[in-house]
């Protein structure tokens, strides 16, 4: 890796906790709904400073894909804080490094937008997901098309992944997910306030997802 994606990731790795800050109050509350009763072994693709492990209180074993190792050390901290016991890898979530049906549920929040190969990702998700398990995810999401704000993310969104490290404004997530090999799929569209993130990536999506045991 060069030296300036080291500097640029650490430099993530330093601001996101307060630049999230404000959107991690306003999630508060779908994160509690989202992962109430999500237990035993979880994958969590990208979860950043940790943020999440404060709402997984039934865990087994908690195993974080975080590829922005300037991460690890939060994360870690914060597993350890929350006597969580769980394993973090800087691996790619388009190739994941478990057995089929590994683990009973997988999670991930905020991520989509910034991955290569988001079809790849939710697939290596279901791939890994035991059947019965759950996938749950919050995203940031596609203005509809045709709209101004969808016309908006589209211009800005050569600049926006420059700076945010890879996310684009404008991906289709909802397609990505009922396109793949989830055979149910639930959730809900909002918009986070302008107080919490800007307006650009404001309409957003929380919900889950699962696969019929019986067509492994």
């Amino acid at each position: 890796m060069s030296l300036l994606s080291n500097l640029r990731r650490r430099a993530i790795a330093a601001i996101y906790r307060p630049l999230i800050a404000r959107h991690e109050r306003f999630v508060a509350s779908y994160k509690r709904d989202l992962f109430r009763g999500i237990s035993g072994r979880v994958l969590e693709i990208g979860p950043g400073p940790g943020s999440n492990l404060a709402y997984l209180s039934d865990v087994d074993h908690w195993v974080g894909v975080e590829p922005n190792r300037f991460m690890h050390p939060m994360i870690r901290a914060e597993l350890a804080r929350r006597s969580i016991d769980g394993t973090v890898l800087e691996e790619s979530a388009e190739s994941l490094p478990f057995e089929d049906e590994t683990f009973d549920a997988v999670i991930g929040t905020l991520v989509l937008c910034s991955v290569r190969d988001p079809r790849r990702v939710v697939a290596e998700s279901a791939r890994v997901l035991r059947p019965g398990g759950t996938y749950a995810f919050i995203e940031h999401v596609a203005a509809p098309r045709g709209t101004r704000l969808r016309r908006t993310q589209e211009w800005v969104r050569p600049i926006w992944r420059c700076c945010g490290d890879g996310c684009c404004p404008d991906r289709e997530t909802q397609e990505t997910l009922r396109q793949s090999r989830f055979d149910r799929l639930e959730f809900e569209e909002f918009r986070a306030p302008p107080w919490t993130l800007p307006a650009v990536v404001s309409p957003h999506i929380a919900g889950r997802a699962w696969i019929d045991g019986a067509k492994r």
